[in-house]
């Protein structure tokens, strides 16, 4: 990973929650247009750091870096509208449609209304969901087709960095390969830095560009898809 490529850095984070620190000397990038799996068992900091990297966790210690400037924390806001944002639970709001759910961001970010219903479209034949999904409410939906309207709303405002916290976890295996080659075919057709939180191994092959593998709050090793390859077996016997 190439810090002169790098969309984030981040040098030497440390956080403490209470008596534990959460977050040991952190020092890596994400480097632009590929995607990172962060790696590693329940506590190993993986989550803390993604909120670390978008603001809503301020280090103890250490500083993050976002296209060659630092975090401005008094105006995270104007960050955050550069971020996608995906988690395990999708987050949909159950009383909007998926129309509503989408276009939330492109109304706070007041985008014109025919640009953000022109982006939906795009975004809703991406990830292979028909244009009258749009009427439909969350609850009419797979756990599948909500992770792929997730997709939809966190890309809207076409980010150039997505965070993904554990998005397939509980997703069954046909319906995850399925998505996967959705995001694949999404990063092959506009290109953006990925950050992705996961345990799974196999996820993270088929997947990443690059990864992190995080124990105890620090980072146990790094680099591409080889050396990922390569500790496969190291790795498993942690979890």
């Amino acid at each position: 990973m190439n810090a002169s490529s790098s969309l984030v850095a981040l040098q030497q984070i440390s956080h403490t929650f209470g008596n534990q620190k959460v977050l040991d000397d952190i020092s890596a990038n994400l480097t632009e247009k590929r995607i990172c799996a962060i790696l590693g068992k329940s506590g190993s900091g993986k989550s803390t750091l993604l909120r670390v990297i978008n603001g809503m966790i301020r280090p103890d210690f250490g500083q993050v870096w976002f296209s060659g400037k630092p975090l401005d924390y008094e105006n995270i806001f104007l960050l955050r509208l550069k971020i996608g944002y995906v988690v395990q639970q999708v987050g949909l709001f159950p009383h909007m449609t998926v129309q509503e759910n989408i276009e939330l961001l492109g109304k706070i970010a007041h985008k014109p209304v025919q640009e953000v219903n022109t982006r939906i479209k795009v975004l809703m034949d991406m990830v292979g969901l028909p244009t009258s999904y749009l009427s439909k409410y969350p609850h009419q939906l797979s756990g599948g087709e909500q992770q792929r309207v997730g997709l939809c709303r966190a890309m809207l405002l076409q980010p150039p960095l997505l965070l993904m916290d554990e998005p397939f976890a509980s997703l069954d295996y046909a319906t995850k390969q399925a998505i996967y080659q959705h995001l694949l075919d999404i990063q092959d057709q506009e290109s953006r830095t990925i950050a992705l939180v996961t345990h799974d191994w196999e996820e993270a092959i088929r997947l990443a560009d690059d990864f992190i593998w995080m124990a105890q709050g620090r980072i146990k090793a790094s680099g591409d898809k080889t050396k990922l390859v390569e500790m496969k077996n190291t790795y498993l016997k942690t979890l």
